[in-house]
């Protein structure tokens, strides 16, 4: 059995937890990724090949250099279906063009005979986005009923393709969402941590990390930031993360009403793409990490801070509250409403799970480790193969 793995160029880290999984399982796998997906001891990873077809989807070109560069990518990602001896297709995520990917593509590899099989990390993410629409939906319904086998991470999402794109119960298999072993970790402490970011030990640093895009609500999280921060000076809030194009008009507001605070000393913000080697910076400087979204199914962003040790507040979305064990790995918040937020941020730094913040962080490790392992995830994905 092999197997191609699609990732679409996106998400590393899980896409490096699975090729690994499966190859610690003895299935042959090709990463079809980009550039800066493909690491450096490629050679000697075993029974894993890296076929580098994708574009750097960082790198800036023009409106024709981006459809060339597009089409030459599905070109060679359909001669390489056609001549390649792997039975079964993982999409991890579409690459550029939806409408294609979820259509004719789709129906190109069964026409090939390939085994088809879907990572759903999110069931609609235009709707997510405020961008939903009937093609949408529809091309979308075309994948989920087309291909042989969908990969979910909650029972709330198997439950919504069941209902929302009337999936038969068969197709879908709920697996954990791995760990993030692949982000580099070190010696460096806590307190070497803050000391790089221009923290104090015994300030209480709260962490905004990721891409900023709209349904994230960092302007919830200032907002209650800014309800606590005159109360106590010891609060520090650090913002570390890309704004995404259709966030800049709220990202200049959130920004606005920092500068405008009395307490806009006290916020840090590195709003930059964050690399690999320096995120473990940010989870060991912190004390906590807040996810305010207002909508989301799972996020990868949660289970990085627990393989860190690093408790999360979250609101109460998608799979938030089953993630989130209330006093032992975190505390759960009302959705879109700050002031709420703002009350457990406080309650957080008032509880046990804080003052004993270094014992809970091995607790919050093991916790993670045995829920969520990429050994767990690989073999039930190996048994959805073999099937």
């Amino acid at each position: 059995m092999k197997v191609a793995l699609l990732t679409g160029g996106i998400d590393k880290h899980y896409a490096s937890g699975l090729w690994q999984a499966l190859a610690a399982r003895g299935v042959p796998v090709d990463v079809v990724c980009n550039r800066e997906m493909k690491p450096e001891d490629a050679e000697a990873q075993q029974s894993v090949s890296f076929l580098t077809l994708y574009a750097n989807l960082q790198v800036r070109r023009g409106k024709i250099a981006k459809v060339i560069v597009f089409i030459q990518v599905y070109l060679r990602l359909m001669f390489y279906a056609a001549t390649t001896s792997a039975e079964i297709f993982h999409i991890l995520w579409n690459y550029r063009i939806p409408v294609f990917d979820r259509t004719l593509l789709l129906l190109y590899l069964k026409i090939l005979g390939k085994r088809v099989v879907f990572t759903a990390h999110n069931i609609n993410a235009a709707e997510r986005d405020g961008a939903d629409s009937l093609l949408n939906r529809f091309t979308l319904g075309f994948q989920y009923r087309n291909v042989d086998h969908i990969f979910v991470h909650t029972e709330l999402m198997k439950q919504q393709l069941m209902e929302i794109f009337r999936v038969r119960e068969q197709n879908i298999s709920v697996i954990p969402f791995g760990t993030y072993d692949m982000v580099p970790q070190t010696a460096l402490t806590s307190a070497e941590a803050k000391k790089r970011l221009g923290l104090k030990q015994e300030e209480k640093a709260i962490l905004f990390f990721g891409r900023i895009a709209p349904y994230k609500g960092i302007d919830l999280l200032v907002d209650a930031f800014l309800r606590i921060a005159p109360k106590n000076p010891s609060y520090r809030l650090v913002i570390a993360g890309e704004p995404m194009r259709d966030a800049e008009a709220q990202w200049k507001e959130v920004q606005a009403a920092i500068e405008q605070s009395a307490v806009s000393e006290r916020v840090v913000q590195h709003t930059k793409f964050i690399r690999d080697d320096e995120i473990e910076l940010y989870f060991k400087a912190a004390d906590v990490l807040v996810l305010p979204y207002t909508q989301i199914f799972q996020s990868g962003v949660l289970f990085m801070s627990y393989s860190f040790g690093l408790p999360v507040i979250g609101t109460d979305v998608g799979s938030f509250a089953h993630d989130i064990i209330e006093g032992e790995t975190g505390f759960v918040c009302r959705s879109a409403d700050s002031e709420d937020l703002a009350r457990v941020i406080e309650a957080y730094f008032s509880s046990d799970l804080f003052r004993e913040l270094d014992e809970k962080r091995a607790r919050i490790k093991d916790f993670i480790q045995a829920s969520h392992s990429w050994e767990k995830a690989g073999r039930k994905t190996v048994e959805v193969y073999g099937r």
